[in-house]
């Protein structure tokens, strides 16, 4: 008996995937609900479970290859246990032993068989000769042989210049008497070229891999968000002083009490939520001739992973503290790193915001994310010479970038929400206490 294993419904708007990895071989026993194979989609990864314990049969579909919901993947054939053969074993009964003809004779055929004793009786010459036994055998014999190297010859002076250039020597054949490496060698080693990269060595001068689906998925949404929207960014500064002395401050209480560490990205989310609030059009989006009017702010929050850019989404902003925000950021990042966010994390942004900071970028144009009409680029702290009250002061100055659809969004509109998100920054307390 088998059962299939077919691909699920892998959420709205998806309906194909591609075959990433196969998990367990062919032969391979599997337990109920253990993942067996991952997919992967234009969004995330999906790992299917078997349906029932017993030992993967067929499989239909390669890695690589490209399936439709519903699909048939390959099969799980039911099988008994190790602990069922076991049990069954330990309650088997052998016949009782009956006074007839029949069994008499059994017993004695088997007695026959029996060796009378169990000493190891010496193999005969013949069976011992070389030309019967296999090759494995003198490969095996031959392997467990340890192979002596000569350790290589070096003199003083080379030995000096090697360890004040700090050349490897191990790769180098001496020109001296038996191998000898002499001071010669080693300058001319220094002289020598660097040799290619490891990565030119192992693929070649180029090397051509397929694009994942993520990966072409984000390729054509970026696309798309160029051609079909009126993308403009505006820009401005903000000294992060007054935002790093509270974190310093209170950073220590903060997660003693909450179990989570108070990091920036909070700060900004509440910052756009005030500016969301006083410019809609900032938080809408277009759909055919109508603009759509968001009075809900789901923060969808760039995360870099090795599988590509995912944006995952923190749902009621507006309605969260500076606390549940750093939590529910922390979870969301670890599930995209570990490919385990679903499609359900990534769906129903209004408003995005991408750190590029973390990788050391200055200043960025951040691409939209469609079908929102403006994204948030945060970028590196750097301390700059800034006057304050009439005086040059080293502060630190974070540049902030809004791109935005100028279709729905005026320069106003971007540039007013822009000036509100720097102010809440440079006095973050008036933040905690929602006096804004």
């Amino acid at each position: 008996m088998s059962e299939k294993i077919t691909v699920p419904a892998l959420g709205e708007s998806v309906s194909e995937a591609t075959v990433s990895k196969w998990l367990k071989s062919q032969g391979e026993k599997v337990s109920a609900d253990e993942p067996i194979v991952e997919l992967e989609t234009d969004k995330v990864n999906v790992e299917v479970p078997s349906p029932i314990n017993g030992v993967l049969g067929s499989i239909a579909v390669g890695e690589g290859e490209t399936v439709n919901v519903g699909s048939l993947l390959g099969t799980v054939d039911k099988s008994a246990s190790k602990e069922e053969t076991i049990k069954e074993a330990n309650n088997y009964n052998p016949p009782k032993k009956v006074n007839n003809e029949v069994n008499t004779k059994i017993f004695a055929e088997e007695k026959k068989l029996k060796p009378k004793n169990t000493k190891t009786k010496k193999i005969k010459e013949p069976e011992l000769k070389l030309e019967d036994e296999e090759p494995l055998i003198l490969e095996n014999i031959h392997e467990e042989k340890p192979i002596q190297r000569k350790e290589k010859q070096i003199s003083p002076a080379a030995r000096k210049m090697a360890n004040e250039s700090k050349v490897d020597l191990s790769n180098i054949e001496g020109s001296g008497k038996n191998g000898l490496i002499l001071k010669e060698d080693v300058m001319n080693l220094m002289g020598v070229k660097p040799a290619p990269s490891e990565r030119k060595i192992k693929y070649g001068p180029e090397e051509r891999v397929k694009m994942t689906r993520l990966r072409l998925t984000i390729a054509k949404r970026l696309k798309e968000a160029q051609e079909n929207a009126a993308m403009l960014t505006t820009f401005n500064e903000v000294d992060m002083s007054e935002v790093m002395s509270m974190r310093s401050q209170y950073k220590e209480d903060f997660q003693n009490k909450y179990k989570v560490k108070l990091g920036f990205m909070s700060f900004f989310v509440k910052a756009c939520v005030i500016g969301l609030k006083n410019y809609p059009a900032i938080n809408a989006e277009i759909q055919s001739e109508e603009i759509i009017y968001k009075n809900y702010y789901n923060i969808s929050i760039a995360v870099g992973t090795d599988r590509g850019l995912v944006v995952p989404v923190l749902r009621k902003t507006d309605e969260m503290s500076f606390a549940d925000i750093e939590k529910n950021i922390g979870e969301l990042g670890q599930k995209a790193r570990d490919g385990k966010i679903t499609i359900e994390d990534l769906q129903g942004g209004t408003f995005t915001i991408t750190n590029g900071g973390i990788y050391g970028s200055m200043l960025s144009t951040p691409i939209l994310n469609p079908p929102q009409s403006a994204v948030l680029g945060m970028h590196n702290i750097i301390e700059r010479p800034v006057v304050v009250n009439g005086n040059v002061e080293v502060r630190p100055v974070m540049y902030l970038a809004l791109s935005y659809d100028h279709r729905i969004i005026d320069g106003k509109e971007a540039v007013s929400f822009l000036k509100i998100v720097k102010e809440s920054l440079e006095q973050p307390k008036r933040l905690f206490l929602n006096i804004w």
